[in-house]
This record gives structure tokens, sequence and C-alpha cells, in this order.
């Protein structure tokens, strides 16, 4: 724990746990998200087949970002959560996203 509290820049088990929470939260929520998405966009299993899971995927990325920091915001995280955002988003090559 003590090594994962020291690559992640935070001080206290608490701190962590929040953290860990907020991760759990988020992918629930952008799972759950995905669904009415698909539905509202039309995307059906039927329709796209052995696509559907790949594209299900593509759709809850960008949800699950967004939900990432407005989530860690309400646990009082938003610091962590945004610098964790910067650093994956730079790591995808998306890093223009950011001025620095």
């Amino acid at each position: 724990m003590n090594r994962l509290k020291k690559r992640w820049g935070i001080t206290s088990n608490l701190q962590a746990i929040i953290i860990f929470i907020v991760f759990a939260i988020t992918g629930s929520a952008s799972a759950w998200l995905s669904k009415p998405f698909c539905v509202w966009l039309g995307i059906t299993k039927e329709d796209f087949g052995g696509w559907f899971t790949l594209i299900r995927l593509i759709i809850i990325f960008p949800i699950y970002q967004v939900l990432l920091v407005a989530i860690g915001t309400i646990f009082g995280q938003f610091k962590f959560f945004w610098n964790f955002e910067k650093k994956m988003l730079k790591n995808m090559g998306l890093g223009f996203l950011f001025k620095e």
C-alpha cells in the first residue's frame, strides 16, 4: 500500500480508500450509462453482432473520463483525478488536449 501511496503522491490510507471507491463507482456508472446511450444512438447487438462490444467500449471511454473527474470532485479528490486524467490521456497520445 505504501508503494501505491508514494506512486500516486497521496499521504493517507483514507485518501487511498476514497480513490478506490471513486474508481469503483465510476466504472460501474459508466458501464450502466453506456446502455441507454447505445439505445439512444440506435446501437444494438442484433445490428452490430460481434462489433457491439467494441463499439460499447468506445462509447464507455469518454463517459468514464468525464465521470472520473466529476465523481472524484464530489469526493473531494479533484486534484488527484484531474492529474490522473491528464497523465492517462498524455500516455495515450492525447496530450495535445491540455495546455502546458
